[in-house]
């Protein structure tokens, strides 16, 4: 690969898609990332190497101008709840044989596909049947398109939806949380180390055609996950796990909630557990990073989060 390369982030104005593209932009790429709203994404913009325009990925006359003269693509789009037209068929699927049709019209050849452990075309939910059928599209189209593809467990890190939503409800229940599926196991991995996968793929030829499942060193139940957030955030934490009958109807209430903090979907997802059935950081001979590393730095109490960091100095 190229020292310095052309790359199209498509949901680069995400959570996982900022930690890449500082990556990108400290590497001394060229990246360019569409988004609808240029003028709320101040962060990216300061960067030297990051250009935002504003465009619909769904269109494909847009996606064709966007993937025209890149050396590289990486998709990162994805949602975990439908809203209206933006379904999982929509945002997973039929992008994704849009930006596969864009890539052979175009000839760029390098694609870097984002989907999930779990993802499979046969799953308990339509967010891991979309996912897989996702990943069937980009693997189908080997013959044109050097696709890396990328499985991570649940993402956590500074501005996450996962710690960050934990600490919010437990703070808003004062620590009462029923929590559906409490014994679903998670590898939770660094958004950092998700970000340096992605970079280090970029400028090694030995990762096309490969597909990285990327967990963190620690294996925990979603209810350990909600335990350890309440402990580093200093909050009181009552969990109650529900059984299956009432976990379903919790995801009927909360999916039609503003924000669907919790939707049936979520419900099946979560009977399929989010674990690695091989090491991606290993293969791919990067480090990673456990969770009670970085969860103090970032989502301490102040007093606390200062003493994490002097100990760490």
């Amino acid at each position: 690969m190229a020292a310095q390369m052309n790359i199209c982030v498509l949901g680069g104005t995400g959570f996982v898609g900022t930690a890449i593209i500082n990556r990108l932009s400290e590497a001394g790429h060229w990246v360019t990332v569409p988004t609808r709203h240029p003028h709320l994404h101040q962060e990216l913009q300061v960067l030297p190497t990051v250009r935002l325009i504003r465009a619909d990925v769904h269109d494909p006359r847009d996606l064709d101008r966007l993937v025209e003269g890149m050396d590289a693509v990486i998709n990162l789009v994805g949602i975990l709840n439908e809203h209206g037209r933006n379904t999982f068929q929509r945002a997973h699927v039929e992008l994704a044989a849009k930006l596969v049709g864009a890539l052979r019209a175009s000839r760029v050849r390098r694609l870097l596909q984002m989907s999930s452990l779990g993802a499979d075309p046969r799953g308990p939910s339509r967010y891991l049947r979309s996912k897989g059928e996702a990943e069937a599209l980009v693997r189908a189209a080997d013959a044109q398109v050097d696709f890396t593809i990328f499985r991570p467990s649940v993402i956590f890190g500074p501005g996450d939806s996962l710690t960050n939503r934990f600490a919010g409800l437990l703070h808003q229940s004062h620590g009462w949380l029923p929590l559906a599926r409490a014994q679903a196991r998670f590898a939770p991995v660094y958004v950092g180390d998700v970000a340096a996968a992605f970079v280090y793929a970029l400028r090694t030829r030995g990762t096309i055609g490969q597909t990285y499942e990327l967990g963190g060193p620690q294996i925990m139940t979603l209810e350990e996950l909600v335990r350890t957030t309440a402990a580093v955030a200093g909050l009181p934490c009552h969990v109650f796990g529900l059984p299956d009958s009432l976990a379903r109807l919790q995801g009927l209430i909360m999916g039609v909630l503003p924000g669907k903090p919790f939707t049936l979907d979520n419900f099946r997802s979560l009977t399929r557990d989010s674990i690695c059935t091989e090491d991606g950081f290993d293969r791919l001979g990067l480090p990673r990073h456990r969770l009670l590393e970085l969860l103090p730095i970032y989502l301490a109490p102040p007093r606390a989060a200062v003493g994490s960091l002097a100990a760490q100095s």
